[in-house]
């Protein structure tokens, strides 16, 4: 009777344990948020097959061919790199109530006989007019949102010299 009574106690843990791990690993993975939203280029063009890219290495995915876009990722991660071939990379930081993201991509320009400094230049006025592309694109139909609800920091290619 001692046997079968610690068998018992014994078959009860294990059970226990496979409850635990089992509700903790469903809780692990219930930790993502889900991202929706578009892109397109300052020319109002959808972008097809555009690169969804987090922690700089791990890509969560790709725009379809009208330029939408639906991923998933860890709720602690703020950071979205958006990548494609012909166009400037955009790195977005999400703010915590965001989860529709619509992205204005800049094309990659080339500037030939003129100074990086004034090439730089010429960037940063491009950049600098993208909130307003993004507030028209939502006056044509192309966006839902009339403002971004990220935050979007000019990242220059050319560093000053000390």
């Amino acid at each position: 009777m001692n046997i079968s009574l610690k068998k018992n106690k014994e078959m009860v843990k294990t059970i226990i344990i496979l409850i635990v791990l089992s509700v903790s690993t469903c809780s692990l993975f219930s930790q993502n948020r889900t991202i929706k939203g578009r892109v397109i280029s300052e020319f109002f063009e959808t972008l097809p097959e555009v690169s969804i890219i987090i922690n700089d290495t791990v890509e969560v995915g790709k725009t379809d061919l009208n330029g939408f876009f639906q991923i998933d990722i860890p709720i602690f991660e703020k950071k979205i790199l958006f990548r494609a071939v012909g166009l400037e990379p955009a790195t977005i930081e999400l703010v915590d109530k965001c989860d529709e993201v619509e992205v204005v991509m800049m094309l990659i320009s080339s500037a030939d006989f003129v100074s990086m400094k004034r090439a730089e230049r010429k960037r940063k006025k491009r950049y600098e007019k993208l909130p307003e592309i993004h507030k028209q694109a939502f006056e044509k139909g192309v966006f839902e949102t009339k403002y971004a609800c990220y935050n979007r920091e000019f990242e220059p290619f050319y560093l000053k010299s000390k």
